[in-house]
């Protein structure tokens, strides 16, 4: 990675702002890759201590940076993707991250340079135009494109979930028509799960697919999806047969369709690098050529994508984290107070080793999470659900106290310490609430807790969908949420039994 110059500290300004111009440069762009006119802004260069604080812990330098490094542990491979995804985070994304987020640009063609590195389908099949890497390699080139875009990366992982989705579950026919103009991305793709009234209950959702002749006949809507609207293709779940997970099909839309239409775009806190509006069905044909699997197939590939989608998420967090860290030390480092640095306070010394414990737990949870889901063990959902809910609350939390340590510095768009806050807020929210983890069946996690002995109905394949009093199951330490869910632990942690499966005599 290209190591960039030093033009001097960038200490606050005595107007209390940062000056322009000053602080650690950024790479010099590449003779014609861009236009002359994107100026050298305060909001411009809002990341300008990344690529310095990335070839830092590439080359391994002692202190912080050194012990978070996340190239420890890896394979001389997995180091190679690692250094060439920081590499470019550094020099194709993190000059354009303030002005993506500020104009709202869905950076097309920066994703396409990505996708020449591979970028566009990591882990889908060489054949039709992936680069077959592991879950684990996705999870660090992940982590080191979100240093530089983490709203921008979200949506790759989006895009390279719905890809290995029609890899894995296609026909071949269905393969070679779809996957190499996305992992080329030239096109891009969207994930239609979420509808309005079926958020974390996704297996109620009411978009239907009536089969005539051979197509299928959709109307229903979908809420919040990334891209909509820009997009090319859109991986839809619909309903085929009658209500819960075995009446779900899985179709695959293009943009054109008849019937096929979107809402408003969304103005959202963070996330402003994608576009994010409703995908609305009237009456849209669709041949049955373009179901994925068979019919009552869908609710389970959409479980499979996600599995990998937590991963992906988890991973974006643990870029912005990271990020966070080096900027956060950067700040102590050159800001005085009381006639000494910020970085000489013992309390703030504690803080930022906390932050960087925290980071490396989760890393290595959502890394352990990685190897599981790659292996197909057994346990590989739970782990994934477990590594999502606790990589991005802990995540957020050290982007938020890295803010805080920048003071009132920190609340300026001129920083980009507030830009890595807004855009993982949301991933405590997407692909699973908090308070959906984890989403267990008795063959999952057997957890003793202290509950009377439970008098379970009928055995049903269907999930439950009575409140756990109707059930005769009472906790003695927990508060029951009903419809099968289960608040547990004395800090919030959420374990959710869905009592599939169960019968009186095995734990939860």
């Amino acid at each position: 990675m290209q190591r960039p110059g030093r033009a001097g500290s960038p200490a606050p300004s005595p107007a209390g702002r940062a000056v322009p111009g000053a602080g650690l440069q950024l790479p010099g762009c590449p003779a014609g890759c861009r236009g002359a006119e994107r100026p050298r802004t305060a909001a411009a260069m809002a990341w300008r201590a990344a690529p310095r604080a990335a070839a830092r812990l590439l080359r391994g330098r002692r202190g912080i940076a050194s012990c978070i490094d996340p190239s420890t542990g890896l394979t001389e491979d997995q180091k190679e993707f690692q250094k060439v995804a920081f590499d470019f985070a550094a020099k194709e994304m993190a000059p354009y991250m303030a002005e993506w987020d500020e104009k709202e640009i869905f950076p097309v063609e920066t994703m396409r340079k990505a996708a020449q590195l591979g970028f566009g389908g990591i882990y889908v099949k060489p054949d039709v135009g992936g680069s077959g890497l592991s879950r684990l390699d996705t999870s660090i080139i992940f982590e080191a494109l979100s240093t530089g875009c983490t709203s921008t990366t979200a949506y790759m992982s989006i895009h390279n979930m719905c890809v290995w989705m029609i890899d894995t579950f296609g026909n071949e026919e269905q393969r070679r028509r779809f996957c190499p103009s996305l992992c080329s991305m030239e096109k891009f793709a969207s994930y239609c799960l979420t509808e309005p009234g079926s958020g974390s209950d996704a297996a109620s959702l009411l978009t239907s697919a009536q089969r005539k002749g051979d197509t299928y006949v959709l109307n229903g809507s979908k809420a919040f999806i990334s891209g909509g609207g820009d997009t090319d293709v859109y991986v839809v779940m619909c309903r085929t047969g009658g209500p819960g997970p075995k009446g779900i099909s899985c179709l695959v839309l293009e943009k054109g369709m008849p019937g096929l239409s979107f809402g408003k775009k969304e103005k959202k806190v963070g996330w402003n690098s994608q576009p994010t509006r409703a995908v609305i069905f009237e009456d849209c044909v669709v041949p049955v050529d373009n179901r994925l699997g068979a019919e009552g197939q869908g609710f389970s590939i959409a479980m499979q994508g996600l599995n990998g989608g937590r991963i992906n998420i988890a991973s974006c967090s643990l870029g912005a984290a990271h990020a966070s860290v080096l900027l956060a030390q950067e700040h102590l480092t050159v800001r005085k107070q009381f006639g000494e640095p910020l970085a000489n306070n013992q309390y703030l010394q504690f803080g930022l080793a906390e932050m960087a414990t925290r980071l490396l737990a989760a890393r290595l949870m959502v890394r352990n999470a990685a190897r599981a889901l790659q292996e197909g063990r057994q346990d590989a959902a739970v782990l994934c659900s477990m590594a999502k809910l606790f990589a991005t609350d802990e995540c957020f939390g050290i982007c938020n106290q890295a803010l805080q340590m920048h003071g009132g510095y920190g609340y300026l768009k001129d920083y980009a310490v507030q830009q890595f806050v807004r855009d993982i807020r949301v991933h405590q929210i997407l692909e699973g609430k908090r308070c959906s983890y984890y989403k267990c069946s008795g063959s999952g996690i057997r957890r003793k807790t202290a509950l009377e002995a439970p008098t379970f109905p009928q055995e049903s394949d269907s999930w439950v969908s009575e409140p756990c009093s109707a059930l005769g199951v009472r906790c003695a330490v927990c508060e029951c949420l009903g419809q099968g869910l289960w608040l547990c632990g004395s800090r919030g942690r959420y374990l959710v039994g869905y009592f599939k499966s169960l019968t009186a005599e095995e734990d939860i």
